[in-house]
């Protein structure tokens, strides 16, 4: 991606009026509404149903179709839709496709209740997890192809807010229309809710994919050593040159055009929210240990998180258009881990209302900043003949290992307190920062020479 260190400040403000910028806000809103439908509102439903706890943690295994998305992703990136894609174009034929599957399962859901029939409901939410993740495909790869490399921060952030804004509706706003309805009304008005993204995405343009005639050939070739490997001819042939171009060239490319990085890089995305993901699970437990009330709890990490998280990303996409994106993924790299220490001091402080206020204020607009600019690096990192699978890749590479670390927090804490695993969550921020340093020293260095 081209760098202008010397764009002006009135030219980084502005990408937030290029009209695809702005569009972003409503595909946000679409991919942030079934989110929550699937994990803690589902869960309250189901505790409301007096469904019985081991139960209710099963289904959140339903969420594992958000990390396996990558399976499917190739199909969204070269299988065309018949109709639709005639008359949409390969992005918004599959994205409409997704936007009507989650309708239908949020209308399947609120046809029928836990206590009528519990194996169905889960089916219902399966599908509901697979239409949602099956949309968070597509967008990732609209977004990609839709703008210049040089507005994707912008466009997370234009996407932030807009799937903040979602959950807000899913999540507290369902729980709100649930107490004065019932569930099933709840669920019907969320399924209201999907028109947003359904008329986005039937008003905004296709976006225009550049294949270049290198890739084209590396394909070509690729397919052809495969099926001269596997002696494959007729249909069989075909297939095989299909799962090639479709399956394998994606990382086989990722992997030649990034040369020695490539393994830092992949590093860099594996670690690169650690430290927040890890903090994040204890992060209730640790308000209400304190000593602070359900009600401070809600009022400052919601309404101080909301908008600061918001501002933070905004922030993150015009620090990008002015400085880059690397010198701005190292920037978001130290703040996460600073204001992961806070929490540090938060400990010997007490619960004191003010200085959560400060605290959860400097973590959430760290937060805004690391994820928008994080999001603008992964996308920059894609090719636009795979954009679908080789995002849906590093977005699922980005969850896993720090999922995997974020279980063991609690004992953690239960061994050695929070002062020391707060200390220790900011310390598993530092392979990742050290990464950005060499990876930028690389890159001064190649330049130079």
């Amino acid at each position: 991606m081209h760098q202008n260190p010397t764009r002006s400040w009135r030219l980084a403000l502005a990408v937030y009026a290029q009209p695809r910028v702005f569009g972003m806000l409503f595909l946000g809103f679409s991919a942030g509404l079934p989110f929550l439908l699937v994990f803690s509102t589902l869960s309250a439903w189901l505790s409301d149903a007096d469904v019985d706890r081991s139960t209710i943690g099963f289904f959140s295994w339903i969420g594992i179709m958000y990390s396996v998305k990558v399976g499917w992703a190739p199909l969204v990136d070269r299988v065309p839709l018949p109709l639709l894609g005639k008359w949409l174009g390969q992005r918004r034929s599959w994205l409409l496709l997704a936007q009507c599957g989650i309708a239908v399962a949020l209308l399947l859901l609120a046809s029928v209740t836990p206590q009528q029939d519990l194996l169905m409901f889960a089916g219902y939410a399966l599908l509901l997890a697979f239409a949602s993740a099956t949309q968070d495909v597509v967008i990732d790869a609209y977004r990609i192809e839709a703008v210049a490399r040089e507005y994707q921060a912008a466009m997370s952030a234009s996407y932030i807010l807009g799937y903040r804004v979602a959950t807000l509706a899913s999540g507290a706003g369902a729980l709100y229309l649930a107490d004065t309805l019932d569930w099933q009304a709840a669920y019907l008005i969320m399924c209201l809710f999907t028109l947003v993204g359904i008329v986005t995405t039937i008003v905004i343009r296709e976006p225009q994919r550049h294949i270049k005639t290198e890739t084209q050939l590396n394909e070509e070739r690729l397919a052809h050593d495969i099926s001269v490997a596997l002696h494959a001819g007729g249909l069989w042939g075909r297939v095989t040159e299909w799962f090639a171009t479709a399956v394998i060239c994606p990382f086989t490319e990722f992997f030649h055009r990034s040369g020695k990085t490539a393994l830092l890089v992949l590093l860099l995305i594996g670690t690169y929210r650690i430290t927040d993901i890890t903090m994040a699970v204890m992060a209730n437990p640790f308000y209400l240990d304190l000593g602070f009330t359900k009600s401070e709890i809600a009022g400052i990490t919601k309404v101080f998180g909301f908008f600061l998280t918001i501002g933070g990303a905004a922030l993150g996409g015009i620090l990008v258009m002015r400085y880059g994106i690397m010198r701005i993924l190292l920037l978001g790299s130290v703040l996460v881990i600073i204001s992961n220490l806070l929490f540090a001091g938060m400990t010997i402080i007490g619960p004191d209302i003010t200085a959560l206020a400060l605290i959860i204020s400097a973590d959430s607009l760290a937060g805004g900043v690391a994820t928008a600019v994080f999001v603008a690096y992964l996308s920059s990192l894609t090719n636009t003949a795979y954009t679908a699978t080789q995002y849906a890749l590093f977005s699922s590479l980005m969850t896993l290992f720090p999922k995997i670390l974020a279980g063991f927090s609690g004992v953690v804490v239960e061994q050695f307190g929070y002062f020391t695993f707060y200390i220790y969550s900011s310390l598993l921020g530092l392979p990742a920062l050290l990464v950005i340093v060499y990876l930028l020293r690389d890159k001064s260095g190649s330049e130079s020479n």
